[in-house]
């Protein structure tokens, strides 16, 4: 293989910065060395393995930004020593740019397919090779960049929501409580009976902040280890048309609204656990009862369809752009600034990983300052 004379050309992303590391892994010494030149005159550490197995033992020791990787080679050719870096965890999202002197297409759709970012094949222009080599680097710093605008956003989700999530209720709680305390023997019994609502009222918001933490951690840790939840201990199908009520009513009556729920149920039964589907009903009336005002109905619908559960729930209420939908996960909350809201935007994400670890199909669907639409899907007992 040979490449081209180096052309002028603007010199790589990370010019001025500390040096980014790229990884050689060729058989071929010459190919190598062509490789190693040309990436050295635009600053590039190099790093060279011989072989798929040295390659590997370098890449876990060293951690390069970038990977270029022969196919042919002896020992481990490149597509198990991609396999092997992308199921560790520290080399999984290294960029990986795969050399070959194959041009079928059945070669190149392969080697995407386990996750390989780009392919060079041999004989290679220098230009090609840079262009290649700058696009992968270029476009895992704007990954970066997006998740750590995402991280920051957390962050300040985090700081923002979480102190006034439990401090709010807490000082309801210890505030009512001392004053009971302090003034029991001339308070009249309604106010007792009053300020007693209102420490239970409380205490449950504080007890569902405690829950959500503890159900998304659940299903963090069985989302690493299983691709579903067994259903088989659910030996008791649900009747999801009585129990859908049971579930939505007291929410509806909490928030003062029982005019505004809107309940058509198509009957069937659902292999699933009960606590599961509980949560998941409760998070998503939960949520379009907290955004939509009072007097908009909160519509609860079911039917089925090619053996299938489809239960949709929608508000008209303050809705959702395309780009937050994106972006809805644990402790995001939209335009806090703006709107008081009490939640620890962890609803939404819990009904929408339960349902999908439960085999079922969760979508959303809303238009700003109109309507949010969600529905989930499952299969029906016996069809």
């Amino acid at each position: 293989m040979t490449l081209a004379p180096a052309e002028p050309q603007a010199p790589a992303p990370h010019s001025g910065a500390t040096a980014k590391k790229v990884l050689i892994i060729d058989d071929t010494e010459e190919v190598r060395m062509l490789i190693s030149e040309s990436l050295k005159i635009y600053g590039f550490d190099i790093l060279l393995a011989e072989d798929g197995l040295k390659g590997m033992e370098i890449a876990k020791g060293h951690l390069p930004d970038l990977i270029i990787c022969d196919i042919r080679m002896p020992k481990k050719d490149g597509y198990e020593t991609l396999t092997a870096l992308r199921d560790n965890e520290a080399t999984a999202t290294i960029p990986f740019i795969f050399l070959s002197g194959a041009t079928e297409k059945i070669d190149m759709r392969k080697g995407m397919e386990l996750g390989a970012d780009d392919y060079l094949t041999k004989p290679f222009t220098h230009k090609e090779l840079m262009a290649a080599v700058n696009a992968r680097l270029e476009k895992q710093a704007d990954f970066q960049r997006q998740s750590e605008k995402k991280l920051d956003e957390l962050r300040g989700n985090i700081t923002m929501a979480l102190p006034h999530e439990l401090r709010t209720p807490l000082n309801g709680i210890l505030g009512l409580a001392s004053l009971m305390i302090d003034d029991h023997a001339t308070m009249p019994k309604a106010e007792v009976l009053e300020s007693a609502k209102f420490i239970h009222e409380s205490a449950l918001r504080l007890h569902r902040l405690i829950e959500n933490f503890l159900v998304y951690s659940q299903i963090q840790l069985i989302a690493t280890k299983a691709e579903r939840i067994d259903t088989s201990g659910a030996l008791n199908p649900i009747q999801a048309h009585q129990f859908i009520p049971e579930l939505a009513r007291p929410i509806a009556i909490r928030y003062k609204r029982e005019s505004d729920l809107d309940l058509h149920l198509a009957s069937a039964s659902l292999p699933l656990p009960a606590d599961n589907f509980r949560k998941i009903i409760e998070e998503l009336v939960e949520n379009a009862f907290k955004f939509s005002e009072r007097g908009k109905p909160v519509h609860v619908i079911s039917e089925i369809s090619n053996s299938t559960y489809h239960i949709t729930i929608a508000d008209h209420g303050r809705g959702m752009t395309p780009d937050q939908i994106a972006r809805i996960g644990p402790h995001i909350q939209f335009d806090r600034k703006i709107y008081e809201q009490q939640g620890s935007g962890l609803g939404l994400i819990i009904a929408k990983r339960l349902t999908e670890l439960l085999g079922g199909q969760f979508s959303l669907q809303s238009k700003p300052g109109l309507e949010t639409t969600v529905k989930v899907s499952f299969a029906i007992v016996g069809l």
